[in-house]
């Protein structure tokens, strides 16, 4: 984009320097058939101004001296200073006021001599010397503007940039003021729920045990999700404090996921295709979450039916798809939860895709895609 800008302004200033010196030409063959010399001396003199944003100094001295040795040669008109004008606009403009002046000045003094030795009247002589003073402060003086303005819209572009990263500073402390809000919300609403919960679950272990009875699968199994609930509320809390992801929050615990789920009754297997590696943090956590509520829903809803979960690495993409056998039969209605409508939020984040239907030969299945190349992240 910047390169695009550059040359296009290169280009109209190559034009802008082809414009001036056609027109000095012009004049000169109006007035008189110019000689090689003065072509070539007129050619340099103009052609240069090209050059006058990467070397103004460069640029106004060539042309003041190109067009001077003209002026002396062939005694031209007073627009024979056009090419100077527009080389001390430009040395102003770029902050070369001091070297503007005094090309100027030394522009001037040649061309009045120069009209002293042709002998031209007096009036003539100081009018032609008086308009090109005028041309000279004029030249330099909207240079000069010239230099204010574009330090002006620099200077306001430096503000409208200021005001947006104080935006941006804003709008992350309130963000991480939020998430010290719902961190408190969820430490005081649920861990002291999830608390009583194990604690409960752990006495009655016990009390079956001390009596020498069997302990109820289910009753491990309730002693078990709590105690992981607990664990995984205080690593979410973590998160939500520090904006750190703790290790360990994804597919690296997907054996003990499938544990929990087998002692929960559910008939589970598990299988891993492709070349395993470390996956970006959001998509481990995504994938893990996922198998993690798709399980849950087979619990609650398909009375723990048989239940396969495959996860597949691929090259650009993970794939994960828990199918269960339950009583959903194909064409059934279901209805999107806040577990379903959660999955789908996770996987849309990423840019993935997520199918959650009933199987056509009976059972749910829920399958879900995840680019690996996310937020810019690469694996």
């Amino acid at each position: 984009m910047q390169g695009d800008i550059d040359r296009r302004t290169h280009l109209l200033d190559t034009a802008l320097a082809v414009a001036i010196g056609a027109a000095v030409l012009a004049a000169a063959y109006a007035a008189s058939g110019p000689g090689t010399l003065d072509l070539l001396l007129v050619a340099v003199g103009s052609l240069a101004l090209a050059g006058h944003r990467q070397a103004p100094r460069a640029v106004l001295a060539v042309t003041t001296v190109s067009m001077l040795g003209y002026v002396v040669h062939a005694h031209p008109g007073t627009w024979a200073a056009f090419p100077v004008l527009a080389a001390v606009h430009a040395a102003a403009r770029s902050g070369h006021r001091v070297w503007g002046i005094v090309a100027g000045a030394l522009f001037l003094a040649g061309y009045f001599m120069v009209l002293i030795v042709a002998a031209p009247s007096a009036q003539d002589t100081v009018e032609r010397t008086v308009l090109l003073l005028g041309w000279f402060l004029c030249a330099g003086v909207t240079g000069l503007i010239d230099k204010n303005w574009q330090a002006y819209l620099r200077q306001t572009e430096q503000r409208a940039l200021d005001a947006e990263r104080s935006r941006d500073e804003t709008a992350l402390r309130r963000a991480g003021e939020e998430r010290l809000r719902i961190a408190r919300e969820l430490h005081d609403s649920l861990t002291h729920s999830i608390s009583i919960v194990k604690l409960q679950a752990g006495v009655a272990v016990h009390l079956a045990r001390k009596r020498g009875s069997e302990v109820e699968p289910a009753l491990l199994a309730i002693q078990e999700a709590s105690g992981e609930a607990m664990r995984e509320l205080r690593a979410t809390l973590e998160v939500l404090r520090t904006d750190v992801v703790e290790p360990g929050t994804g597919l690296d615990r997907i054996d003990e996921l499938a544990e929990r789920a087998r002692t929960a009754g559910i008939a589970l297997s598990v299988t891993v295709t492709g070349v395993e590696r470390t996956l970006p943090s959001d998509v481990d956590r995504a994938a893990y979450r996922i198998v993690q509520e798709a399980l849950t829903n087979v619990a609650r809803h398909a009375d723990r039916a048989r239940t396969t979960v495959e996860i597949v690495y691929g090259k650009h993409a993970l794939t994960v798809s828990v199918d269960d056998q339950g009583p959903c039969a194909p064409g059934d209605a279901v209805t999107a939860g806040t577990g379903l409508t959660g999955m789908g939020e996770r996987v849309r984040a990423l840019g993935g895709t997520l199918a959650a239907a009933p199987r056509p030969g009976g059972g749910f299945s829920v399958r879900a895609e995840l680019p690996l190349r996310t937020m810019g992240t690469a694996v």
